[in-house]
């Protein structure tokens, strides 16, 4: 299967103009699609802020700057390959079939050097600019998110997303080490606290697009074990994600301002995952089942929660 993922021309490709004959402009909005950037908006948000909160105030603007370009390199450079590797799969799924390989728009190839040269320059970047151990976790990051969710459990395994998530958990010790030279165990609590919200807010979206997964195949869990399987999962998750994100208080020494946030979100969250539950465990499907009111949530819920650790030092 890995083979087939590296060598099958995607559908929809035969007979397009070649990539080359593109207008520039199309070409170079096709280059950046390729990194995800609304992805990256996302991982980004877990990494400034969590400056600010290692710094205990207001960290050198020109380190946040290499630190963001940095790691939306480290990060493009990891989508970039995703991409590249997936192509087969995207032209198969309506939700990706328009992606910059599938429509001929970026040859696989050239896909294939923009990926590995993103990460080449972030690693440097981040290393000479910022420190080793910084440039050494986004390195590792975008290893992990290619050959161990990618490649290894994608294709494979329900719990593909649980263990693949762990690559967009790093921004927060990428943020955190950019700062210090170091982690602490209040940035391994942050870390956790995104391990345990990345399965939720996947697997609501998948419950989405399952009939895209299911004709690719690939093994998401709302394919394998259905939506009220899912929707037990997402409430287990979100009761750990909850409490570890009440552990980041102690260990970050932190004001009252962060303890009333999480409990305030959490309470948010943790309502809108149990009604999900419920929707599913009556048989609810389709738009009744209101999956997306908790995707949409998640992405304020963290967001909000790592402003929140950027504003905290300030209150205390």
């Amino acid at each position: 299967m890995l083979v087939t993922a590296v060598e099958t021309r995607p559908a929809g490709v035969t007979g397009a103009t070649p990539a080359h004959h593109r207008p520039i402009g199309a070409r170079v909005g096709a280059f950046v699609a390729l990194t995800k950037p609304r992805i990256i908006e996302l991982l980004l948000m877990s990494t400034v802020p969590v400056m600010f909160l290692a710094q205990q105030g207001v960290p050198d603007m020109l380190l946040v700057l290499k630190v963001v370009v940095g790691g939306y390199l480290s990060a493009g450079g990891a989508n970039a390959l995703n991409m590249y590797i997936d192509r087969d799969i995207d032209a198969l799924m309506s939700r990706t079939e328009r992606r910059p390989i599938v429509t001929g728009m970026v040859s696989p190839r050239e896909a294939l050097v923009f990926g590995i040269t993103l990460g080449i320059v972030s690693t440097l970047l981040l290393g000479f600019g910022v420190n080793w151990l910084s440039a050494g976790l986004a390195l590792g990051a975008l290893l992990f998110y290619v050959f161990v969710y990618t490649l290894g459990l994608k294709r494979r395994t329900s719990q593909n997303i649980v263990w693949g998530g762990i690559a967009g958990c790093m921004p927060v010790l990428i943020g955190w080490s950019s700062v210090t030279d170091s982690v602490s165990w209040a940035a391994v609590a942050l870390f956790l606290v995104v391990f345990f919200w990345t399965p939720p807010h996947t697997w609501v979206l998948s419950m989405k697009v399952r009939d895209d997964y299911e004709r690719a195949g690939v093994p998401m869990l709302p394919v394998i074990k259905g939506n009220v399987a899912v929707g037990k999962q997402v409430v287990a998750y979100s009761w750990v994600m909850v409490a570890v994100s009440l552990a980041v208080w102690p260990l970050g020494h932190m004001s009252w301002l962060y303890p009333a946030a999480a409990v305030l979100l959490g309470g948010f969250w943790l309502r809108e995952a149990h009604a999900l539950y419920g929707r599913a465990k009556a048989g609810i499907v389709g738009a009744k089942l209101k999956e997306m009111r908790l995707f949409h949530w998640s992405i304020t819920y963290l967001s909000l929660l790592f402003v929140v650790c950027a504003i905290d030092p300030f209150v205390k």
